[in-house]
């Protein structure tokens, strides 16, 4: 079966959301470990799960560019 092509797609007033097969690094280029094909990385910067999404964009009044 072949590998799904990753695509980020920017949720309005939320997270990104990234699905298929992608490799997340650290600042430093080191892999992440990650056990889902889909995930939400944080863009409100409030996470305590940083860089994946918590749901803090929710009760932060988080807004996105029109």
């Amino acid at each position: 079966m072949a590998e799904e092509k990753g695509t980020i797609t920017p949720y309005p007033d939320g997270p990104l959301i990234v699905r298929g097969d992608v490799q997340l690094c650290t600042p430093d280029g080191e892999p992440m470990e990650h056990h889902r094909r889909t995930i939400a990385l944080c863009r409100c910067g409030l996470s305590m799960l940083k860089p994946l999404c918590d749901g803090s964009h929710k009760t932060t009044g988080f807004r996105t560019d029109d």
